[in-house]
């Protein structure tokens, strides 16, 4: 009978419909694919941190990371992390497929296409290995955390979270992409990893009001308030 109860439960999470999820998970990407091909492209100095402007929308993916797994819970998180890593190489295989096609004699851009857009690869392997690190270590790290703080304090999921999912992340990507590329120098890097890190993680702790805000709404209008007691946290794993 019990067995049969747990089956009905499954069977009812299963085809509930979300009216936002798939709007969370839009952002996402996008959030993902603009970070990687644009953000990453620059490095930027204000005052005493060097970073790359990829700083500016790349919190934002945890943010909505964080906003899924309180929200929805960690299984519909991991699903839109590898939507997220998919749409990655697909849009990293048709900008190669791009740069490799001949130029029109009257179009003299290609050098500039290609030193915004040739190191994608790299930096798509990068951040391949960086996300399912570090975006996964968020996800975990926060549904083990509400379950620990019975769902309250919500800040200290949230920037709890971000500091070790985005520690690992920064330690994972910022070599991986960047050691042994012109320009970047080791002191560059490491200068980078540093004071991107603080940012990113000071930009979460000013998200945080916002965060509140968003998370209250969703599960006002979703009616979902996940607890992650049962979940198979593989991160291989899509449901």
């Amino acid at each position: 009978m019990k067995v049969k109860q747990n089956q009905k439960l499954h069977k009812n999470e299963a085809m509930k419909q979300y009216k936002y999820l798939d709007i969370a998970m839009v952002g996402f990407v996008i959030t993902l694919l603009l970070s990687n091909f644009a953000g990453n492209s620059k490095v930027t100095q204000i005052g005493s941190f060097t970073f790359t402007a990829g700083v500016i929308l790349f919190p934002l993916s945890y943010l909505l990371g964080d906003i899924l797994t309180e929200v929805y819970g960690y299984a519909k998180s991991r699903r839109v992390i590898w939507v997220g890593f998919g749409a990655l190489i697909v849009s990293v295989i048709l900008v190669q497929i791009m740069i490799c096609m001949p130029p029109a004699p009257g179009w003299h851009n290609q050098k500039a296409f290609e030193t915004i857009f040739n190191n994608a690869p790299r930096t798509v392997i990068a951040s391949i290995f960086a996300f399912w690190a570090g975006e996964f270590v968020n996800s975990f790290t926060l549904a083990k955390m509400k379950i620990i703080t019975s769902g309250k304090y919500l800040w200290t999921r949230t920037i709890g979270s971000t500091v070790v999912g985005e520690a690992v992340d920064t330690c994972v990507f910022y070599p991986t992409a960047f050691i042994g590329v012109a320009g970047f120098s080791f002191h560059l890097i490491l200068s980078i990893m540093i004071s991107t890190y603080i940012l990113k993680v000071i930009w979460e702790v000013i998200a945080t009001p916002a965060t509140y805000a968003l998370v209250a709404y969703l599960k006002k209008k979703e009616n979902e308030d996940y607890y992650d007691y049962k979940t198979d946290f593989n991160p291989f794993i899509i449901e």
